[in-house]
């Protein structure tokens, strides 16, 4: 045990990890122990997966909200049945008796809460008699409540139920989720978290640190994302995105401390100490941050809609945990391990001693400060290359025509899209409160509306006081002339007290809500971590560069998620092989979670740049020897990011799919244009001004220390070798 008059001088999280060194075995329970519990607590009072992406205020909102109230026989989720017949009409007798035998068997099926008969029903037969379509109402209220084994009953019903001259395809979200393939995403993230730690540290043990401490804080993250999901709505996908960060970050933040360790081993201090300077160093770090990316994430709150605190919740659970666990659990894990951090090598892979890039990295930041204004336009000029299809970008809602050709639910769309028009696959709601023969004279007006194709009689409740009636356009739900045609419904035809609802009216509220609501979520997320890097850098020029390098970046992002989203062959590659829309709230997620990930890089690359800044004066000198140290660790930090998010690629979820190259483009241009060129030449460009903050700030603003305390905060010697070029000017 170290002498506590020979230990560093730290502060209180040096303290802490002091303390979680010496009571290792407590500790570790500890955790364990909170891991069993999350999944207890998850057992005991799990909630359902939903999600509500209506805009609150909104007419459509209006339109549902009534429709629940009034009309609870519509309740209970949706799914399509969509026949077509080959060989004669729907109506003949024997394919009458088939989809009469099929809905019967589909209505005794569990979780179904009926399958009416659709023939007689106004537009259940398209006007050339070959097309069928019939709704089924689930007893789920959401998709995600929906059995996945009694989804795949009725599917399996329909395929036998099939036969040449007889195509029968099943419609609706619950049909998706139950075709979808998982694809393990989260394992193959960790997976390759793990070659690549191996690659950097050459250790199995050294490399197991991260995938270790990042497990055990998923145990607790992802145990209680169901119990916040029975206190507020959170998406089913959701989950997805809090592992995928739960994995990135931790695994990262502990890559960052392990090999601050190693430094401090190397350094000739013993594990206690080591261990208690890393915290107090890269630690701070760490801290500083995850706490950007929290910051960014609460940004969602101000969004109004239920589902993105959702999402915003869950996934700030997971980054708080493997924080905590970072600062506490790894400190009692190198505990154990003491100097054993180096312990069953990889054969081949040189042990390396160093921290950074070393000679490469110096050499790449003093090429690029000894020409820093061709770097720093040439990088500029790229990012806008890359952003530029975000200029294009259409957004809206995918829906199955957007599915891969050959699944069900695309053949169902196809189908009625062939058999009723386009327009079919997003019907408008009108709902009114009053009664159907007022209703009625509304839908005399809207069927001499330009792009009505036809207009269903209205349906009123039981109680009389509440119709609604179905209005079919004549173009697509993902065209621009349904969004004019709900528009002009709104404003010139359906009068007071009429409310425009359904899927595609839900969408085109969303996007307009969220689209008003996205500067006070810029403004507020760009200020709070503008003020967080102004405390602890000690520089306005740091804090504005940093804002600014990384809105960059975000834009660069953007366009390559537009750009896939074409259909054209990078789309083909990740599987979207149709031009497919944006949904807004995924930009909205993106820049929240990108803007505190990205911070994460400028935390690491700058408290380093600011120790040399700190030991030296030499503003040029700081910036190369910072880029150095720390070139091969955001290099590894970047790739396993990279590598976690590009494995949520395959998903068949669209949105887990288009984050999922959001993110790992993003982590990728931000390590290298970013990180590599723009920032040392920006650094460059400043020189002193770097480090500029006025006298009355400096007073004003609260001191935080990502250097540690005095005798370890101080840089070590670069690790690399290398002459010295006189500075320039």
């Amino acid at each position: 045990m170290s002498d506590p008059r020979t230990e560093p001088k730290v502060g209180a999280l040096g303290r802490l990890a002091g303390a979680a060194h010496r009571r290792r075995g407590l500790v570790l329970i500890l955790w364990l122990l909170a891991v069993a519990a999350s999944i207890g607590l998850s057992g005991a009072v799990s909630g359902e997966f939903r999600a509500d992406y209506t805009a609150r205020g909104s007419d459509s909102r209006a339109a549902q909200d009534l429709l629940a109230e009034r009309f609870p026989e519509m309740s209970g989720e949706p799914m399509e049945l969509v026949v077509r017949s080959t060989d004669g009409p729907v109506t003949d007798p024997a394919v009458r008796a088939d989809v009469t035998r099929l809905l019967a068997d589909i209505d005794g099926s569990p979780s179904v809460r009926s399958a009416p008969d659709p023939y007689g029903s106004p537009g259940a037969v398209s006007e050339d008699g070959s097309t069928l379509r019939a709704t089924i109402r689930l007893e789920a209220a959401n998709p995600d409540e929906m059995p996945v084994e009694d989804t795949k009953r009725i599917l399996a019903l329909a395929e036998d139920a099939a036969r040449p001259g007889l195509d029968v395809a099943l419609g609706g979200e619950t049909i998706f989720l139950a075709q979808g393939t998982e694809v393990g995403s989260e394992g193959i993230g960790l997976a390759a978290a793990a070659i690549i730690l191996l690659l950097v540290f050459g250790s199995v043990v050294a490399a197991g640190l991260p995938i270790v401490v990042a497990i055990v804080g998923l145990g607790v993250s992802a145990s209680l994302v169901g119990v916040i999901a029975a206190i507020i709505d959170v998406p089913e996908w959701t989950s997805s995105l809090a592992t995928m960060m739960g994995i990135g970050v931790g695994v990262d933040y502990v890559l960052l401390m392990v090999t601050r360790y190693r430094e401090f081993l190397h350094r000739g201090l013993d594990p206690r100490a080591a261990t208690m300077a890393t915290a107090d160093t890269a630690g701070r770090a760490v801290l500083v941050a995850g706490s950007t990316v929290v910051v960014s994430l609460l940004g969602l709150f101000a969004m109004g809609l239920s589902a993105m605190r959702g999402a915003a919740v869950v996934t700030i659970l997971a980054v708080l945990v493997v924080m905590a666990a970072a600062v506490t659990l790894l400190p009692a894990l190198l505990g154990f391990i003491g100097h054993r951090i180096d312990r069953l090598r990889l054969p081949g892979l040189r042990k390396d001693r160093s921290t950074g890039g070393g000679r490469l990295a110096a050499r790449w930041a003093g090429g690029v400060q000894r020409r820093p204004w061709p770097a720093l336009v040439g990088g500029v000029l790229v990012l806008g290359v890359l952003a530029a299809p975000f200029l294009g970008v259409r957004y809206g809602f995918p829906d199955a025509g957007n599915d891969k050709t050959g699944t069900t639910t695309r053949q169902a769309y196809d189908l009625l899209a062939d058999g009723f028009g386009p327009g079919a696959n997003g019907p408008l709601m009108l709902v009114a409160d009053g009664s159907p023969a007022e209703l009625a004279a509304v839908g005399q007006r809207i069927a001499g509306t330009p792009g009505v194709a036809e207009v269903l009689p209205p349906v009123a409740n039981q109680a009389g006081d509440t119709a609604v009636m179905t209005v079919v356009p004549t173009t697509s739900p993902q065209s621009e002339d349904t969004e004019r045609l709900v528009r002009t419904l709104r404003s010139e035809v359906a009068g007071s007290g009429v409310h425009v609802g359904g899927v595609t009216a839900a969408a085109i509220d969303m996007t307009e809500d969220t689209a008003s609501r996205l500067p006070l979520l810029i403004g507020g997320v760009v200020g709070l971590s503008f003020l967080l890097l102004l405390m602890v850098f000690r520089s306005v020029a740091v804090a504005i560069k940093a804002a600014l390098l990384n809105l960059l970046s975000l834009g660069a992002a953007y366009g390559v998620v537009a750009y896939v989203l074409e259909g054209g062959w990078a789309g083909k590659l990740v599987g979207i092989d149709t031009p497919t829309p944006l949904p807004i709230f995924i930009p909205v997620l993106m820049f929240a979670v990108l803007f505190g990930l990205s911070m994460d890089y400028e935390v690491f690359l700058l408290s380093r740049i600011r120790e040399y800044w700190l030991r030296t004066g030499d503003n040029e000198r700081s910036v190369t020897d910072g880029i150095a140290a720390t070139a091969r660790v955001i290099t590894a930090a970047a790739a396993i990011m990279v590598a976690v998010f590009a494995a949520f690629v395959p998903s068949p979820i669209l949105f887990l799919k288009t984050i999922g190259i959001g993110l790992a483009a993003a982590i990728l241009i931000d390590a290298t244009i970013v990180r590599l060129v723009l920032v040392p030449a920006a650094m460059q460009l400043l020189g002193r001004a770097n480090w500029w903050l006025p006298g009355w700030l400096d007073r004003v603003l609260p001191r935080v220390h990502v250097e540690g305390a005095a005798d370890h905060g101080s840089a070590p010697e670069p690790p690399h070798e290398r002459e010295r070029e006189p500075a320039l000017g």
